[in-house]
């Protein structure tokens, strides 16, 4: 069981990353653009949230605080928020608005990957949510800022 909790909480995010991009080159070029500024634009501001977290909030990871070797090696640094959960939900949410079933694969690997990490003892499930709330805010604020974008743009103008 060891050898599977190490497989998936190190290996499986690639399958996530993997996903995405062959959906994005098999994409319309109109996709590709769209995709690609959500990804960037989205990851940009979940990867801050990320790391203001993680300097505000210190949570000691689980096999420091429970004196036992972890399955994954790791550094017994702050465990706030789990970066692999944050990009591996980062990457499901951000395909909810192209694809539902693409996306819907991409949350059941988050989860596994999740699952993995909490199970080899280098993160708890607080870790894990913070990494998912702060995946969460960063696709639906280039969202939102895309939508605005684009209705400014398509806005009367007051010049004539």
């Amino acid at each position: 069981m060891d050898s599977l909790i190490r497989l998936v909480g190190q290996y499986f995010f690639l399958i996530s990353v993997v996903i995405v991009a062959i959906y994005w080159l098999r994409a319309k070029l109109s996709v590709k653009y769209s995709l690609g500024w959500q990804l960037v634009a989205g990851g940009a501001v979940a990867l801050a949230l990320d790391l203001i977290g993680g300097k505000l909030y210190y949570h000691t990871r689980p096999f420091v605080s429970e004196h036992i070797v972890p399955i994954i090696a790791h550094a017994a640094d702050n465990g706030f928020p789990s970066d692999h959960a944050m990009l591996t939900s980062f990457l499901a949410f951000t395909m909810f608005l192209y694809s539902r079933r693409t996306a819907a694969v991409l949350l059941v690997n988050a989860l596994l990957v999740s699952w993995a990490r909490v199970a080899a003892h280098i993160h708890s499930p607080l870790d894990i949510a913070g990494g998912f709330v702060f995946a969460a805010i960063g696709v639906a604020v280039a969202y939102y800022v895309a939508k605005a974008w684009r209705r400014g743009r398509h806005a009367p103008s007051w010049r004539s």
